[in-house]
């Protein structure tokens, strides 16, 4: 997952070699998002079938596929490229690494699993800037280095996934590989329904730190150092961590109307960044609406995942990240097509008012219609 936002902080290092706009970032960034789309709903349903482990060594390959692209790319056709693959990856993994990190846990070990799943999620996004950031401002091939250093990480990766147990039995006929788009049992909307909510607004707010918050840094705030502006972007990852970490404490049924409300101080704290123009106000809204967004997409993600039958479990996982994804791109390019006809401050403006709006009124919705089924995760283990 740190490859996937790897790129964030070099955005500028680009802009300056190979010459486009604001609106072509965030487009590049919505292609990502369209790759994560497509695979889960193309195959999102695939780790059912043909088992976990085969489906998490196509995404590290696509993955290293990826990193091939961003390090011998000179324009924007394979940045695009490797965007689009890098966004094929994270599909793959969004349901099927959930999935099985869930069923590998030992008994009475579900919480904590789903934590690790989440964490690993969340902890991964944001370390990709930093490590990137921090290459790329105090070692040599600041385009390149960070994505080799990426390539060992996904060697790695894919020796221990070879090693890893198959948590899903082999089902003779095998069932025909068919895409099943949005798979939401009829058991499971009682669940999916808030929580897709505030998954949609969570990664709205994380767009905005993916994909504007680098440029609005360099050009508002005059930050250069692309190890400050990579520490920027961590602090909200970092804060999701955290407020999965009590999400636990707290209990899902609470955590999912309490992130959400978290979320809107947040936000609320980043406009008023923008408008001030401080470096540390943006930090502290920064953590804020990352300690709510982590509460809330593990708090959902939980509940999801609990009420899912075990025939669609990978599915119901991949389509609850389909509406995450579509959180996390169409708004972040309105920014980018609002910052053409606006400066960059009054469109992230703009767009952390749009967020304040939704994820307020989704805490309300969730105050007013508590999810029915927010309490910890079932064992699930290997289907017969």
């Amino acid at each position: 997952m740190a490859g996937t936002t790897l790129p964030t902080p070099l955005y500028g290092l680009y802009r300056e070699r190979i010459g486009f706009s604001e609106l072509i970032v965030t487009v590049v960034f919505a292609v990502y998002a369209i790759g994560v789309i497509a695979a889960l709903l193309i195959a999102g349903d695939f780790s059912d079938v043909l088992g976990r482990r085969p489906v998490l060594v196509a995404a590290l390959v696509l993955s290293l596929l990826s990193a091939v692209c961003f390090l011998f790319q000179n324009g924007l056709p394979l940045l695009f490229t490797g965007r689009l693959l890098s966004g094929f990856s994270a599909g793959l993994f969004s349901g099927a690494a959930t999935a099985a990190v869930l069923e590998l846990a030992p008994p009475g070990r579900e919480a904590r699993a789903a934590f690790a799943a989440t964490a690993a999620n969340m902890g991964g996004l944001g370390c990709g800037p930093l490590l990137s950031g921090i290459l790329a401002q105090y070692a040599p091939w600041p385009l390149r280095l960070p994505f080799l250093v990426h390539i060992v990480l996904l060697l790695a990766a894919l020796a221990v996934t070879f090693a890893l147990p198959e948590t899903v039995a082999r089902r003779t006929p095998r069932p025909p590989l068919r895409p099943q788009g949005m798979v939401v049992p009829p058991q499971t909307r009682a669940a999916f329904v808030p929580a897709g909510l505030a998954a949609f607004a969570g990664f709205s707010l994380l767009g905005l730190f993916t994909a504007v918050a680098p440029s609005f840094l360099e050009e508002t705030l005059g930050e250069d150092n692309l190890a400050v502006i990579a520490a920027v972007v961590f602090s909200v990852f970092g804060s999701s961590t955290v407020g999965q970490l009590l999400t636990g404490r707290l209990g899902a049924r609470r955590a999912l109307p309490a992130g959400c409300l978290l979320m809107t101080a947040g936000m609320a704290v980043v406009a008023t960044s923008l408008l001030v123009e401080s470096l540390a106000v943006l930090v502290v809204g920064a953590m804020i609406g990352g300690l709510g967004q982590g509460m809330s997409f593990r708090a959902g993600l939980t509940g999801v995942s609990a009420a899912a039958p075990e025939e669609h479990r990978g599915a119901t996982i991949s389509a609850f990240f389909v509406v995450a994804y579509v959180g996390i791109s169409v708004p972040v390019v309105g920014v980018g097509a609002l910052a053409l006809a606006l400066d960059l401050r009054d469109a992230g403006m703009l767009f952390a008012a749009y967020v304040v709006l939704m994820s307020a009124a989704v805490g309300v919705y969730l105050l007013r219609r508590p999810p029915s089924s927010c309490a910890g995760l079932p064992r699930r283990g290997p289907r017969t």
